[in-house]
C-alpha cells in the first residue's frame, strides 16, 4: 500500500498539482500508459541523476534501465550534450520551464531533430525537487519536409532556368504557370498572363477555333490527342507575329485536379537554317550547271585554239606581206584584230574555267576591262546596251590574280546589264579606270549604269550572302559577296558608291598598285625580236601534227630570221635531233604518237642542254596533269591562240637561257 501510494503521489506530482482528467484511473493503468507512449519521458533529480526513464527514452538511449536509473547525466549522455544541458538545468531548478527544438548531433544516434519540454516539479511552494523531460523525435518528418522543400526548390530552379518554354494550364485552358523562358519566347510577363486563357496568349487567330474545340472535347471527358507527342505547329508572340515551335504536352494529376504542361521549343533558327541550306543547295545546283556549262565552253574554246592561231598568225603575215598594198594590208589588219579579239574571248573563257590556286602577277586593269568588254560585247549589243570605255592610259599595273579579277568584273557587268533590262530610255554601262594617290597608290575601276539605281535599304544588305533582288532563277545572291571577299583577299575593296536617285548604280573596286611598276601599255608589233639581232642565226625545230600550224609557225619564225626545220610528230623530231644540231625546239604538247611530255623526257636524257630550251605551244592548260608537267619541267609555254609578237618573245627568252 505504501508503494502504491508513493507511485500515485509521484504520478500526481509529475503531471500537476491538481488531479488530471484521468485521475480516476487505476495507478497501474497510468503507469502502463506512461511506460508505453511514443514520447520519451525521463525524470532528473537536483543531483542531475536519472530517477526515471520510460521505455521510449531507454530505447532512444540504447541502454538498459540499470545503466540509466540512478546514474548521473554525465555517465549516460554524450559529453557535448551533457555540457549543453548544464546551464539549462540551472535555469530549470530555478523554476523556469523550457521548450527546446532543433537538430542535435548525437554520437550514437547521429543527427536527430528533437523537440523537448523540460518542466520543473516543485510541490506546493517549496523548492524544485525534480525536472520532468518529455521528448519527441521529428527527424523523419523534418527530413521529409526538407527533402520536399529541396525537391520543390529543384523543380522551381529547373522550371525557371529551363531553356524550353513551360506553360501549365488547368483543364479549362487557364494558365497557372509561365516560366522565364516562356516570357522571353512570347514577349509577355508572367504576371500578365497568369489566369488568362492560353489560347488568347499563344495561339494564332487562325488556329484558335480548333484549339478551343479541343479544350471542349477534353473538358467533356475526351482524351487529349496530342498528349506525349512531339508536334510542330505555329505559335504567336505578343506583337502578333507567328513563328514555328515544337511542343510536347504532358498531364499531371495533383490533389484531385488535372493540369496540362506544354514544353515548347522555338524552331525559328532551325527553320531559317533549313531555308539557308536549301538556298545553298539551289546555289550548288546552279553552280554545278555553270560548271558543266563552263567545261563545255572550255572544250569548245580549246577546239577553237588551233584554227584561231592559224587565222591570227596568217593574217599577221599577210599584213606584213602587203605593206605595199595599203587596202589589202588594211583588210588583213582588220582580220588580225578580229581574230585577236576572238582569242581574248577564248582566253577569258579558259581562265574562268581553270581550277587552280590563285596566281598573283602584274595585271593591267585596262586590259582586263577590254577583255571583259569583248567577251560581253555581243550580249550588250543584242540587249541594246551601249558600252563605254574611259580608261586611263597611264594607269599602273596591280598585283593580282587575273582570273579572279575577271570574275569580279564580269559579275559587275552582268549585273549592270540585268539592271537595264526594264529601262525604256538610254541604256548605258561605262567602265572607267583611274588612280588615287596617297600613302598607298590605289588603281580603281568603276562600273556604272544608267539604270534605276539601288535603294538605301537594299544598299545596306547588297554584299550579304544569299541576298538578292533578282527574280527567282536570275541569281543566287552570292556574286557580290564572293566578289567582295576576293577583293579583300587582294588587300583591296569593292564598294557601292553613293549616287543620286535615278542616276543608276556605281560599283568601284580598287587595288594597291604593284611596286616598281610603270604604266602598262601594249607593246607595238613593230618591236618584235628578230634573230638578226643575235650574234648568229639560231636553228629551230618546230614539231606539230597539224600541218597548217607547222607551216604558220615556220613562216613566222623564218620571217624573223631564224633557220627552221619542221617535224610532223615526236618520233620524227627525235630522229632529226640525233641527225642535226638545234638551238631550241618549238613543240605542240598534244600529239598522237608521242606527246610533248614524252618528247621532252627523251630530249632531256639525250641532250640535257636542249631539254631546257623547249617551248610548248598548247591550248590544253586546264587539266591538272598538264599544269603539273609544265611546272615540273620548267620549260617555256605559249598558250593558243597567240600573236606573232608573243611567239618571238618566248623564243628569244628561250635562246637566252
Amino acid at each position: 500500500m505504501k508503494e502504491a501510494a508513493r507511485e500515485l503521489q509521484w504520478s500526481k506530482t509529475v503531471w500537476s498539482d491538481e488531479p488530471p482528467a484521468f485521475a480516476p484511473l487505476e495507478v497501474p493503468l497510468m503507469w502502463a500508459l506512461i511506460e508505453n507512449i511514443s514520447t520519451r519521458v525521463a525524470v532528473v533529480s537536483p543531483e542531475l541523476r536519472y530517477t526515471y526513464a520510460n521505455r521510449e527514452a531507454l530505447r532512444f538511449m540504447g541502454l538498459p534501465a540499470d545503466q540509466v536509473i540512478g546514474r548521473r547525466l554525465s555517465e549516460v549522455l554524450d559529453a557535448g550534450i551533457y555540457q549543453s544541458f548544464l546551464p539549462l538545468f540551472e535555469r530549470l531548478f530555478a523554476g523556469e520551464s523550457l521548450h527546446l527544438q532543433g537538430w542535435v548531433e548525437y554520437q550514437k544516434q547521429g543527427r536527430r531533430y528533437r523537440e523537448q519540454m523540460l518542466v520543473p516539479y516543485a510541490p506546493g511552494s517549496g523548492p524544485v525537487q525534480s525536472v520532468v523531460v518529455c521528448g519527441l523525435d521529428h527527424t523523419e518528418l523534418r527530413r521529409g519536409e526538407e527533402q520536399l522543400r529541396a525537391s520543390e526548390a529543384l523543380k522551381t530552379a529547373i522550371v525557371d532556368h529551363a531553356l524550353a518554354a513551360l506553360i501549365s494550364t488547368d483543364v479549362s485552358g487557364t494558365i497557372v504557370e509561365f516560366n522565364p523562358s516562356a516570357e522571353a519566347m512570347f514577349g509577355r510577363h508572367r504576371a500578365d498572363v497568369i489566369g488568362k486563357p492560353v489560347g488568347e496568349i499563344v495561339v494564332p487567330d487562325r488556329f484558335r477555333e480548333n484549339h478551343e474545340a479541343g479544350l471542349r472535347r477534353v473538358g467533356a471527358g475526351g482524351p487529349p490527342r496530342l498528349l506525349g507527342q512531339r508536334v510542330e505547329m505555329r505559335a504567336m508572340r505578343a506583337d502578333g507575329s507567328e513563328f514555328p515551335i515544337e511542343m510536347v504536352l504532358s498531364r499531371t494529376d495533383s490533389q484531385g485536379e488535372v493540369f496540362y504542361t506544354a514544353s515548347i521549343v522555338d524552331l525559328s533558327e532551325r527553320h531559317n537554317a533549313a531555308l539557308q541550306i536549301e538556298r545553298q543547295r539551289d546555289a550548288l545546283r546552279q553552280s554545278e550547271k555553270l560548271s558543266t556549262m563552263g567545261t563545255l565552253l572550255a572544250g569548245v574554246a580549246h577546239e577553237l585554239n588551233n584554227p584561231l592561231s592559224i587565222v591570227m598568225g596568217r593574217s599577221g603575215l599577210l599584213e606584213e606581206k602587203c605593206e605595199a598594198l595599203p587596202e589589202i594590208a588594211l583588210d588583213a589588219r582588220r582580220i588580225r584584230e578580229a581574230a585577236e579579239r576572238c582569242g581574248r574571248i577564248v582566253r577569258t573563257f579558259l581562265n574562268m574555267a581553270r581550277s587552280r590556286p590563285a596566281l598573283r602577277s602584274e595585271v593591267s586593269l585596262n586590259e582586263l576591262a577590254r577583255g571583259t568588254a569583248d567577251l560581253l560585247a555581243y550580249s550588250y549589243r543584242t540587249h541594246d546596251v551601249e558600252l563605254r570605255l574611259e580608261l586611263d592610259p597611264q594607269l599602273p599595273a596591280v598585283n593580282a590574280d587575273a582570273d579572279q579579277l575577271s570574275q569580279v568584273l564580269l559579275n559587275l557587268m552582268v549585273n549592270a546589264q540585268q539592271a537595264l533590262q526594264h529601262v525604256r530610255s538610254e541604256r548605258r554601262v561605262t567602265l572607267r579606270t583611274g588612280l588615287d594617290r596617297g600613302a598607298t597608290d590605289m588603281a580603281w575601276l568603276r562600273v556604272s549604269d544608267s539604270g534605276p539605281g539601288i535603294t538605301a535599304d537594299v544598299a545596306a544588305r547588297i554584299f550579304e550572302p544569299f541576298f538578292t533582288t533578282k527574280a527567282e532563277g536570275m541569281g543566287t545572291g552570292l556574286g557580290l559577296s564572293v566578289s567582295a571577299s576576293l577583293m579583300r583577299e587582294h588587300a583591296g575593296s569593292l564598294t557601292l558608291e553613293p549616287s543620286q536617285p535615278g542616276e543608276g548604280a556605281v560599283f568601284r573596286f580598287a587595288l594597291p598598285v604593284a611596286l616598281d611598276t610603270r604604266p602598262v601599255a601594249p607593246e607595238p608589233i613593230d618591236d618584235e625580236p628578230r634573230a638578226a639581232d643575235t650574234a648568229a642565226v639560231a636553228r629551230l625545230l618546230v614539231v606539230d601534227d597539224e600541218p597548217e600550224v607547222v607551216a604558220m609557225l615556220r613562216d613566222m619564225l623564218e620571217r624573223a630570221g631564224y633557220d627552221v626545220a619542221v617535224a610532223e610528230s615526236g618520233a620524227v623530231a627525235l630522229e632529226m635531233i640525233v641527225a642535226a644540231n638545234f638551238d631550241a625546239v618549238v613543240s605542240d604538247l598534244r600529239m598522237p604518237d608521242m606527246d610533248g611530255a614524252d618528247l621532252w623526257q627523251q630530249i632531256a636524257q639525250r641532250e640535257p642542254r636542249l631539254g631546257q630550251r623547249i617551248l610548248f605551244v598548247t591550248g590544253d592548260t586546264l587539266s591538272r596533269d598538264t599544269r603539273a608537267f609544265l611546272t615540273g619541267a620548267g620549260c617555256g609555254t605559249l598558250e593558243k591562240p597567240f600573236a606573232k609578237a608573243d611567239l618571238l618573245a618566248r623564243v628569244t627568252e628561250l635562246l637566252q637561257r
